[in-house]
């Protein structure tokens, strides 16, 4: 089996979840946060929504300098609403996957790098970005919206089963 195969079914299963958990976002709660050394709820759903453009600059670049000397430091789009979340994650996704599902083992192994004022972060194989920095990054960081939902009452969606809020 191809190396694009094996992730195939595991990004499509949490790509899916990070949707249903970013559907659940309240619009008036966008500025909440548990903590004040915490992300507000915007800051931590846009994250979220920005994986699938993620994977994909991954799998089209060579690297990415979010800081790069000279020019302008990376800065997460401006959203307001549960909608515009969505919007964000939607159009981004489908590339994504057409993106892994061509991509050869050779390109899986090729290294990708992060880098801030052209100093390397870290670089490895794509295939190990994908999973790691990627869907493992993706999967603890919508668990801590799912906290952030579990704390303003909103009901929590199934990732992997029914949740609290989902049983019969």
């Amino acid at each position: 089996m191809a190396l694009n195969e094996a992730l195939l079914a595991e990004f499509d299963h949490e790509m899916a979840g990070t949707r249903k958990t970013l559907d659940r976002v309240p619009d008036g709660k966008f500025d909440w946060k548990p903590h004040p050394k915490s992300m507000t709820m915007r800051q931590l759903a846009v994250h979220l929504a920005l994986f699938p453009s993620w994977a994909t600059d991954t799998l089209e670049k060579t690297s990415f300098d979010y800081a790069p000397t000279g020019g302008k430091t990376y800065a997460p789009p401006v959203v307001n609403s549960r909608k515009e979340l969505l919007e964000v994650f939607d159009r981004d996704l489908p590339k994504a996957r057409e993106r892994l599902k061509g991509a050869t083992d050779a390109q899986l192994m090729e290294n990708w790098s992060l880098l801030a004022g052209g100093k390397t972060i870290f670089s490895m194989p794509r295939m190990a970005v994908l999973r790691s920095m990627l869907m493992n990054h993706m999967i603890h960081h919508r668990a801590q919206l799912g906290v952030y939902l579990r704390l303003n009452d909103v009901p929590v969606p199934g990732l992997y089963g029914p949740s609290a809020d989902e049983q019969g």
